[in-house]
């Protein structure tokens, strides 16, 4: 065992790095889409499937979710670093975020945020409740429909194609590696 070093509760973050990066599409009553990207988005119930976002009500985002009641998952792949990045450090207020970024907007199947195209998967969500949590508000999604590039995903993502974006902190990311590796519970010696 290696000697441990303390980092102190406003470095803890770093810890729970990497994390898979998601952009969320957004809409409000002014008809204008948006995207955020984050890294804090998470499943939280399989029956009914739920998923968790939080957002700082600093962000545009978190008022056109509040107005929609609906957001979209969007998930990038690490060639979309340069958009994602874009997309996290302006505001919507004062940017087209589609246009500046070259994102394209499609249609969602159920909700009113487009998705993104250059997306590789797409999780339509309606908001059922949000929560403060100190200086973030997380938003609780119902997930409504779902979908992925075929050639990306069968029951699982192929790792050899979907490089995955990753956020370390800061402006550094990364991807996976493509090779998995399979748990096994320890056998009894007898």
């Amino acid at each position: 065992m290696t000697e441990k070093t303390i980092v102190g509760p406003l470095s803890a973050f770093a810890l729970l790095q990497p994390m898979h990066t998601v952009l969320v599409s957004s809409i409000g009553k002014k008809g204008k889409p948006n995207i955020t990207t984050l890294a804090w988005c998470i499943p939280t119930s399989i029956d009914p499937p739920l998923v968790a976002i939080s957002i700082s009500p600093k962000r545009h985002a978190h008022s056109l979710i509040m107005e929609s009641k609906e957001f979209v998952i969007n998930i990038p792949t690490i060639e979309l670093l340069k958009e994602a990045f874009f997309c996290g450090r302006v505001s919507g207020v004062t940017h087209d975020k589609f246009k500046e970024s070259g994102l394209t907007p499609v249609p969602a199947h159920c909700v009113k945020p487009p998705t993104i195209k250059e997306c590789i998967a797409h999780v339509e969500c309606k908001l059922v409740s949000q929560f403060e949590t100190g200086d973030h508000t997380i938003f609780i999604g119902k997930i409504v429909e779902a979908y992925v590039s075929k050639s990306m995903f069968e029951k699982r993502y192929n790792l050899n194609v979907a490089k995955m974006l990753l956020h370390l902190g800061g402006n550094a990311f990364a991807t996976v590696d493509s090779k998995i590796y399979r748990a096994r519970l320890p056998t009894k010696s007898k």
